[in-house]
């Protein structure tokens, strides 16, 4: 319910060594003290070690002044020496689980002993701290580990390991505790990240730990979420260093995990319930393969002797048909017979297929009936739509509900009592941070002259767009209808059609009442076939003249067609689109149709409102001289898909000083890939040599030939990337904008502000007083506008959390359309 304050860190690169460009990097004046903030000068580093973050310029003076409480807990930084050792395990283990087994059976049979009362943390693969240091440097021990899978009663299998535990290196303390006060800007990773393991040790023990949260179905009951999936709730933790010292950050988490079905049961949920009683289509046989494979199972017809497999696959055959050799001479007998005989159990679905466990060299074959879904396995596939709606439903919290839960966690970890925090020194406070913070002033917008409303100050980030008028309003002379929905009659849709025309002049467009061509009703199946009749039908009709609109009737549910039809309107047929659900266009609403107005007006070029500042010449740092400003991220294909390529996308503004209008561009790249590659790329072209292209090379020339000048600053928000990337993002694509910039001119190289927004951190701003309506907006969250720049913020660099829009569910404000 409600959304994370954006949270923005600033690079600035000034150009060539000598130059005194002034570079700032600002949210609506809120970082700027008195809009003027130092320089850097440096030349462009050639590998991370030269480059620096921009460092705090000071703090933001602009707005009204609050205090608001963020789920920051300070923790109090430990007076003891901090030791790293290696560890070594033989024969070589590549579970972290069964590490963490070792490990735990070393210190529990060692501790009093060879490990001098030290109670060490551990991070499950090469790496154990220690609070003060082992009374030995180097040594081997010997730990014997009894599988616990192999049930209570029956015969346990032991495996002996050896493990060798090595001094490596004291963490410097001293160099937190100065980088913490701002005096070093090198973060000391290393004590860090023993400090983050500490606190993380116990958790990892008693919960299911998943990247940085951890999940256990007793926090809260799994919620069903259809599929043989439910919802666990979690908590992410992590220790982060602030202005207020070290801080652990705690939210509240939710994921999707495998529900421990018995397999015939999760199959049931899957294909049907029907699924007993008949043959296996094709169709389920590839769904139910998909949704088992690589999930870890258990026996259960021995009774307590629970082996544990993970599926590889399915076996081609029904069960009854199954066999197998028993001995050397290739006496067969099948899967039927072997399990009465051997077990004593009957197969009662013999017409299933079995689980196939193991490679294809050796695979083991299961019973459905026989196995178990063993408990705590995260899905990290795709959701269908109707489980993400379900997860949804579940993670959305009002503030003061997130925040008790918050709370209520901290307490139940009791970190005072925690054995591991205890033996490191480290103290956790219980209360949420109070951090001072400040409310930006609303942008005025500005609207066209001829509307009743001239301006309008956003109230609490929410106006519409009664008695207002489009400030710069299109023209849609040339437009058709196509209806992919069998229960929109043609009339419905005709009548649709004329109100939305009405809508869009009534809004300040110049639009055609009528259709080029009458509205076409086509099957969804044949998506490509019916815009390709609806376009050349048209040109036809306008004697070569192209649609400047094509409007699209698509289904409630409608799979891939929304995406297949994009695809071919946008890079087939060169056509500008808007689609509109069946539900809408039964149930017109005013509003509804205000919305897609203002999309169909931004597609066809036009602008809808312009900030009253931007056309005043009064913005901080965009105003003053011809500044263009980019924006872009990388989006990367789903889990498990192996082989897609990863698309970026980047925008640029195509006007100045308003800043309002956007030209895109899409490149595809290599799989899960996170840097741009298409920034700014060369080829060799037999007749004209060496040619500099690339997506920010297009959109400088392209905003040139919009405004007639050149931009003078260039503003570069880069969405998606994580802190381990940074100084990577940083460094090529930098250089790629500056390359990009040498190749239009000899000697240009405007000054770039670098700004990386981060929407998926988990730090959350909480009002003060949940009572005081002043504070919040009516869904209980911080007002938008909101920024904090201090004491939970780092400690010396230029970043700033910012509650860029209001927190309404999408269900309480303007209904939604597709685009």
């Amino acid at each position: 319910m409600r959304p994370s304050s954006r949270h923005c860190t600033v690079a600035q690169k000034p150009v060539n060594p000598g130059s005194a460009d002034i570079l700032a990097a600002t949210s609506n004046g809120s970082i700027q003290n008195d809009h003027n903030l130092p320089g850097m000068e440096m030349g462009f580093p050639t590998s991370s070690k030269s480059l620096n973050f921009a460092s705090r310029p000071g703090f933001g003076q602009v707005g009204t002044k609050c205090i608001v409480k963020a789920n920051h807990f300070f923790a109090e930084l430990p007076d003891k020496d901090l030791n790293q050792y290696d560890v070594t395990i033989t024969p070589e283990v590549t579970s972290r689980t069964m590490n963490r087994a070792i490990m735990a059976e070393l210190v529990k049979l060692y501790k009093e002993s060879e490990l001098g009362m030290r109670l060490p943390a551990y991070d499950g693969r090469k790496s154990l701290y220690t609070a003060g240091e082992f009374p030995f440097s180097w040594k081997e021990f010997s730990v014997k580990l009894v599988n616990e899978d192999d049930g209570i009663n029956g015969p346990k299998r032991e495996r002996e390991y050896k493990v060798v535990v090595k001094f490596v290196a004291r963490a410097n303390m001293h160099h937190l505790g100065q980088f913490l006060a701002g005096k070093r800007a090198d973060a000391p990773q290393e004590a860090l990240q023993i400090l983050d393991i500490v606190l993380r040790e116990l958790s990892t023990k008693r919960y299911c730990p998943i990247g940085r949260s951890f999940f256990s179905p007793d926090i809260r009951a799994p919620q069903r979420l259809g599929d043989g999936l439910e919802s666990w709730c979690g908590f992410y933790q992590s220790i982060r260093p602030t202005q207020m010292g070290l801080s652990l950050n705690i939210d509240m988490a939710s994921a999707a995990f495998i529900e421990p079905l018995p397999v015939i049961e999760f199959v049931a949920q899957l294909v049907g319930k029907d699924l007993l009683s008949r043959p296996l289509s094709d169709s389920d046989r590839v769904k139910i393969k998909k949704a088992l494979r690589g999930v870890k199972v258990e026996l259960t017809h021995r009774g307590n002797v629970r082996r544990k497999y993970r599926v590889s696959g399915l076996t081609s055959q029904p069960t009854r048909e199954l066999v197998f050799p028993v001995d050397d001479n290739s006496t067969m007998k099948s899967i039927v017979e072997y399990f009465q005989e051997m077990y004593g159990f009957t197969i009662q679905h013999t017409h299933l297929p079995c689980l196939q466990v193991g490679n294809q060299r050796k695979a083991n074959y299961l019973p459905m009936e026989a196995c178990k879904i063993v408990e705590g396995q995260r899905y990290t596939k795709r959701l269908n739509e109707r489980q993400i709606t379900a997860l949804l439903k579940v993670t959305c919290q009002r503030p003061r509900d997130r925040e008790h839960d918050i709370l209520q966690t901290v307490q139940h970890n009791a970190y005072d009592q925690d054995p591991y925090a205890k033996e490191f020194g480290v103290k956790i406070s219980e209360k949420l941070a109070s951090v001072e913070a400040r409310i930006l002033p609303a942008p005025w917008l500005k609207y066209h002259e001829t509307g009743k409303e001239k301006d309008c100050l956003p109230q609490v980030g929410q106006w519409n767009m009664m008695n207002k008028k489009m400030i710069n309003g299109m023209t849609v002379s040339r437009w058709a209808c196509i209806n992919f929905s069998r229960s929109v009659q043609e009339s419905v849709a005709r009548g649709f059609c004329i109100e939305l025309a009405q809508m869009c002049q009534v809004s300040g467009m110049e639009f055609n009442p009528e259709p080029v061509i009458p509205i076409y009703s086509a099957r969804p199946e044949l998506v490509e076939k019916a815009l390709k009749h609806v376009y050349n039908a048209s040109m036809n009709k306008t004697k070569g003249k192209e649609l400047e609109l094509l409007l699209a009737i698509l289904p409630d549910n409608n799979g891939s067609l929304y995406g297949d039809l994009k695809r071919i309107c946008e890079t087939d047929l060169g056509l500008i689109s808007q689609c509109c659900l069946t539900k809408h266009v039964f149930k017109i609403s005013k509003q509804y149709l205000a919305n897609v107005a203002l999309k169909i007006n931004v597609k066809t070029g036009g602008r809808n409102t312009v900030l009253l500042d931007a056309i005043s010449c009064r913005i901080p740092l965009v105003s003053d001289i011809p500044t263009i400003i980019f924006g872009a991220d990388v989006t990367h294909p789903e889990n498990g898909e192996d082989s897609s390529p990863s698309i970026a996308a980047v925008v640029a503004s195509q006007d100045w000083p308003e800043v309002t209008k956007y030209a895109g561009l899409v490149c595809a790249q290599a799989h899960r890939q996170e840097l741009i590659q298409d920034l700014y790329k060369t080829w060799q072209d037999p007749a004209r040599g060496t040619v500099s292209g690339g997506m920010i090379r297009d959109l400088l020339v392209s905003f040139r030939k919009a405004t007639g000048q050149k931009p003078l600053r260039i503003i570069f928000y880069r969405d998606g990337v994580s802190e381990g990337q940074f100084y990577q993002v940083l460094l090529y694509e930098l250089d790629a904008i500056r390359k990009a910039c040498a190749s239009l001119e000899p000697n240009y190289q405007p000054p770039v502000t670098f700004i990386v927004v981060q929407k998926r951190h988990h730090t959350r701003l909480f009002a003060n007083s949940h009572r005081d309506r002043s504070s919040t907006d009516k869904s209980g969250n911080i007002l938008p506008g909101t920024v904090v720049d201090s004491k939970i913020c780092h400690p010396a660099e230029f970043d700033f959390y910012l509650c860029s829009h209001a927190g309404n569910k999408p269900a309480s404000a303007l209904p939604c359309s597709l685009g």
